[in-house]
């Protein structure tokens, strides 16, 4: 790029997208087939670095759910050096054996509501079906047990916002830390754009655009069929990472278009729990900084998979893996910082969704050792989903503009 528009390259590899649209993806023999993110994508990382140990205990941890995509073996919890995985659970006992095979634990629970009266157990990693997250985090909880969710934080079910409320008081009064382990927060551009920002290389952020891909004729089956027609904007947080795990904002108000897809039974409202007509949502925000932010979440486009975004602020723009200055005082200050993510401890992998599962992991680990709120904490993880719930609403009224609820610490 020339200099005479004040633009410079980010990094040689710091591209939109977690991982390539149109794609091949492919997997370790051991782990989930021909499912998108799962590959093992480049990322850039900061060869120069080494990872410093600041202590050596070690966190007993238990893993729950190894289902259609294996989530709970997948964040290298089992090859942290800071961790014993001391337990592991799945409701189908062949799951829960190949569980604990692939991560060497002998102790298997046949449920987490077993699991948690385990008080050896300090912290438990929750990949179960996602109806059930906040359930299964707020009973790890209150019996004093640390918890990580895979996304989304909530389900947009009839109480998935009076879930949300009891997420947050839980973790208000127990003093626990809970984390979210969303990917697209340790994606290339997200790291790069969240290290830009807090420099002040943005400035106020004007406008966001977020998109989560994921293509498929036919549903992937869960357990009880969760993902069968379910409404993009219920899984909604891959995209909104892109300006929640940027800025640290939230969104306030939301007006939201569906896209109904007559070709795919799934997306029948007869045909699905949900009564969700939509195969695609398409939503538009209000930020907290009063900026705007387009939100794409979609299952119906042919051949398109994967989470990319881009950021346009007052000072200067992140857009296909480069940073525009408006000025040369900013773009000077921007060449100056490491937009590469630091290394990661020996054993641990990035693994896949752009390199983001070692990351997620080792922040949780990190923030239980020095008693500190991750990355993805509570509120960042509610203000990633519970927007998509009152944008599904919006896109069942015909875009209606809908208020957004705000949430503190």
């Amino acid at each position: 790029m020339k200099f005479s528009r004040r633009r410079f390259l980010a990094g040689t590899a710091l591209g939109t997208g977690a991982f390539a649209l149109n794609s091949a993806v492919a997997f370790a023999q051991e782990g989930p087939q021909n499912i998108a993110g799962f590959d093992k994508t480049q990322t850039e990382v900061d060869r120069t670095s080494v990872w410093q140990p600041f202590s050596d205990r070690k966190i007993r941890m238990g893993l729950v759910g190894y289902g259609l995509c294996q989530f709970s073996a997948a964040f290298e919890l089992q090859n942290h050096p800071n961790v014993e995985i001391v337990g592991v659970s799945d409701l189908i006992s062949d799951r829960c054996e190949a569980l604990a095979k692939r991560v060497k634990c002998e102790k298997k629970f046949e449920s987490l509501e077993k699991m948690v009266l385990d008080d050896t157990i300090e912290a438990i990693f929750v990949a179960t079906d996602a109806p059930a997250h906040a359930r299964h985090c707020i009973e790890a909880m209150k019996h004093g047990k640390h918890v990580a969710s895979a996304v989304p934080a909530v389900f947009g079910s009839e109480r998935g916002l009076e879930e949300a409320d009891e997420l947050l008081e839980t973790v208000k009064k127990t003093g626990l830390v809970y984390m979210l382990f969303e990917t697209s927060a340790y994606h290339d551009a997200v790291y790069a754009s969240r290290e830009i920002y807090k420099a002040g290389g943005f400035g106020k952020m004007i406008y966001t655009e977020g998109e989560y891909y994921h293509y498929g004729v036919e549903q992937l089956d869960s357990y009880k069929g969760w993902r069968i027609g379910l409404p993009p904007q219920y899984y909604p947080t891959h995209s909104n990472a892109y300006y929640v795990n940027v800025t640290g904002g939230s969104f306030t108000e939301v007006s939201c278009m569906g896209h109904t897809s007559p070709n795919f039974k799934s997306f029948q409202p007869e045909n699905n729990v949900y009564r969700n007509p939509f195969g695609s949502e398409i939503a538009l925000f209000r930020t907290s900084e009063g900026g705007m932010a387009r939100m794409a979440v979609c299952w119906d486009m042919p051949e398109m998979h994967g989470e990319q975004g881009r950021n346009s602020g007052e000072k200067g723009s992140f857009w296909n893996g480069s940073f525009a200055a408006a000025t040369p005082d900013v773009a000077e200050l921007v060449k100056k910082l490491n937009l590469k993510k630091p290394a990661l401890p020996p054993g641990v992998a990035a693994g896949g969704h752009g390199g983001s599962h070692g990351y997620l992991g080792n922040e949780f680990v990190e923030a239980i050792l020095q008693n500190r709120r991750p990355l993805v904490d509570v509120i960042s993880a509610l203000n990633l989903t519970v927007s998509g719930i009152v944008a599904h609403q919006s896109a069942l009224k015909g875009g209606e503009l809908m208020k957004i609820p705000q949430f503190v610490f």
